[in-house]
């Protein structure tokens, strides 16, 4: 990645302050959140970034990162593994503490690492994505938008390690089809909703039905497929290629 010169550095004026109600508030463009604890990686990034990307602010450590995500509830992060500070969890902890205090936020893995324990640690933790840093500024664009649009996003020969990971291998598909027989036709369809990042109230409208009976569908899901929230259920729905 093409690092800029000083003076394209300050071309894009940060938005802080101003926490959205929904994914659809970002007005001014794709409101993302830059972590990486390279300075020089974060200024270059942020220059890179096309013009319909607007940057919130930047974290270089995991409680930093934790404490943006939560204050300036970006539509999407772009956020390195390996991060020093917190528990030593890296980017998955910042993913597990900030999530459930930020409902519209999703998660893009950029990282330097192509180690398959790196890739599988985050998207266990509920990233939607991982791409390397070896992507253009127009790639991570596109893929932030992608994410924010509901879609999984990986550099190519990532994806293997994913499915890998999540036994979603030729030979399981009469196990996934046993998983979803277990569900209605309605749990089925809030249960890809949910998975795709949907807050309750944007599922309730969608199917036009009550927020209170998503709520319920959603505990019969998690119940049925034996999985414990809703990142789980991402990565459930992921590795079975159902989203």
């Amino acid at each position: 990645m093409t690092i800029p010169e000083p003076s394209e550095q300050g071309g894009r004026a940060r938005q802080d302050g101003g926490t959205p109600n929904a994914p659809a508030a970002a007005s001014a463009g794709l409101r993302v959140l830059i972590v990486d604890d390279h300075s020089i990686f974060r200024s270059g990034l942020r220059a890179e970034l096309d013009a319909g990307i607007s940057v919130l602010g930047e974290a270089a450590t995991v409680d930093a990162a934790i404490a943006k995500v939560i204050a300036l509830q970006p539509r999407v992060v772009l956020l390195d593994v390996h991060l020093p500070g917190g528990r030593g969890g890296g980017g998955a902890e910042v993913i597990r503490e900030a999530a459930q205090r930020a409902p519209h936020t999703l998660f893009l893995a950029l990282s330097v690492s192509d180690a398959a324990d790196d890739v599988v640690s985050v998207i266990r933790a509920g990233a939607r994505g991982y791409i390397t840093k070896s992507a253009s500024g127009a790639e991570v664009s596109d893929a932030a938008r992608r994410v924010a649009g509901g879609d999984a996003v990986f550099s190519p020969r990532l994806a293997g390690f994913v499915l890998d990971a999540f036994g979603a291998v030729a030979g399981e598909t009469a196990e996934t089809t046993e998983e979803l027989d277990r569900l209605s036709v309605r749990e089925t369809e809030v249960m890809r909703l949910i998975a795709r990042g949907y807050s309750y109230k944007e599922v309730a409208s969608t199917l036009f039905i009550a927020a209170k009976t998503v709520e319920t569908h959603v505990s019969a899901v998690l119940r049925k497929l034996q999985l414990s929230s809703r990142h789980e259920l991402t990565a459930w729905a992921l590795a079975r290629k159902l989203l």
